[in-house]
């Protein structure tokens, strides 16, 4: 703005100078003035065009650049979200492949290292959500039926608090024990009572 008013400053002077310079009497003399006028609102028109001009050009690269950030924040939004998706599609593969049932030893309640192993893989999961779980635990059908359900209800809780130390709310976590009344295997021996003494995890 003070640029455009310097110059219609030094353009007024100089056709002021111009035309004083031809007059010769006062109706000359009107006539320089009235011509001063009109070519300084010319010129005034013309420099308020180009500063116009020039700041819709200013406007455009404001926005251009506005435009470019925002595309930019998105992509880097969409490409965190794609990546996260990922992670948790092979977190629900891993806690799939180490399955949900835990097996063990004859009258324990101690978790084995690969029962552990399988247990990581789902509470790796479970910490991307806010489901909840139920954990049913089982015996073999030897001892009495009181003592297996003890014993179920054992390994049930022995699942829960290694959950439980790794970040998952006990809330979180139901338990209950079934004993020996509800087998995975029927018929004695060694081959069915493993698979019968075991926690199932129940989504």
């Amino acid at each position: 703005m003070e640029n455009t008013l310097s110059k219609a400053v030094i353009a007024k002077a100089v056709i002021a100078k111009a035309v004083n310079a031809t007059a010769r009497s006062p109706f000359d003399s009107i006539i320089a003035k009235a011509l001063t006028l009109v070519f300084t609102a010319i010129f005034l028109a013309a420099c308020a065009s180009t500063d116009t001009t020039t700041d819709d050009t200013d406007t455009g690269a404001d926005t251009g650049t506005e435009t470019t950030v925002d595309t930019s924040e998105r992509d880097r939004l969409e490409a965190q979200r794609l990546a996260e998706e990922r992670r948790i599609r092979d977190l629900e593969a891993a806690a799939s492949a180490a399955g949900k049932v835990f097996y063990f030893d004859f009258d324990s309640s101690t978790l084995r290292s690969d029962v552990q192993d399988a247990l990581d893989a789902h509470i790796a999961l479970l910490k991307t959500n806010n489901s909840s779980v139920r954990l049913e635990g089982h015996t073999d059908e030897r001892g009495t039926r009181d003592y297996n359900l003890a014993l179920g209800e054992r390994r049930a809780n022995s699942v829960r608090d290694y959950m439980v130390v790794n970040g998952i709310a006990s809330y979180r976590i139901e338990t209950v024990s079934f004993g020996e009344e509800q087998p995975n295997a029927y018929g004695s021996g060694e081959a069915n009572w493993s698979r019968n003494r075991r926690v199932e995890l129940v989504p």
